[in-house]
């Protein structure tokens, strides 16, 4: 534990620097009558799949989404009762929304924030819970005291090198179990974790390895009936990589170890206006 602590610390000093038709026509009354059969089965078999598709993507409750657009554009306000919860990627949103992009909603981040550490003490040594209005708070407390029934979570970006991808959907688990525990009431969205640029890799962690980590959050959401956002797919290219010019800290000869994850406010608009065009 004491090892992770140090690791995490490490990387908390770097995250703040820096997703056939059927044959020919019978020949006879018994080939006709294969072939009324197979078409049967096949309209039946496409009926089935059909519906699949609607349970898959109703899911419990309804509240499980698929990645297509609601049909509707939310405009800034409707976001005045949500918070946001997230690490140094939703701490520049945070910067981005400042001028009301996504209207008073309000931010709980912080640099290394993730699931798991989440979960630390309020006192407990290296903590990295997040401030507001100049005080410390757990999430699930800090949820809770800001009032906000709306809440948008993006982490695990920071357990996915600690903890694996098992270990950040359990820390996933774990908190949302606090965080409901103290505000019931609370609709949670949860937003996919965001790629790297093409290339890069921080040990662990890998493109290949957040896009496992938002299948599981998915499939997590769908059971539990939370909302899943595919913000990902907002920002990425089409081998899942994010997009050179979101990238506000891309890899350059001049500074080759950055971190090719953060964003550009041009980044930061194309998750607002994938929120205002997706959320429910």
């Amino acid at each position: 534990m004491k090892f992770k602590r140090i690791f995490l610390t490490a990387l908390a000093g770097l995250l703040m620097i820096s997703l056939c038709a059927c044959g020919e026509g019978d020949k006879n009354s018994e080939n006709s009558k294969a072939a009324s059969q197979t078409a049967s089965a096949q309209d039946k078999s496409s009926e089935t799949k059909d519906n699949s598709k609607k349970e898959e993507k109703s899911g419990n409750d309804n509240s499980y989404s698929e990645d297509e657009p609601t049909g509707k554009t939310l405009s800034a306000d409707w976001f005045d009762d949500a918070i946001f919860v997230g690490d140094s990627v939703t701490l520049k949103l945070s910067y981005y929304a400042e001028d009301g992009a996504l209207g008073k909603a309000d931010f709980l981040c912080a640099g290394s924030l993730g699931y798991n550490n989440a979960l630390m003490d309020i006192d407990e040594e290296g903590n990295v819970h997040p401030t507001y209005q100049g005080e410390k708070y757990t999430v699930d407390e800090g949820i809770s005291k800001i009032g906000k029934k709306k809440v948008f979570i993006m982490l695990g970006m920071n357990d996915i090198g600690l903890y694996g991808v098992d270990g950040a959907i359990d820390g996933m688990k774990k908190l949302t179990e606090r965080i409901l525990d103290k505000t019931p009431d609370a609709t949670l969205y949860f937003q996919s974790v965001t790629p790297m640029v093409e290339g890069n890799t921080l040990g662990s962690l890998t493109n290949e390895s957040i896009a496992e980590f938002d299948k599981q959050l998915r499939a997590v959401c769908k059971e539990k009936g939370y909302k899943y956002l595919n913000v990902a797919s907002a920002v990425s290219d089409e081998n899942g990589n994010l997009i050179y010019d979101y990238c506000g800290d891309p890899p350059t000869e001049d500074n080759p170890d950055a971190m090719g994850l953060h964003f550009t406010d041009t980044g930061c608009q194309k998750w607002v206006d994938y929120l205002c065009t997706h959320v429910e």
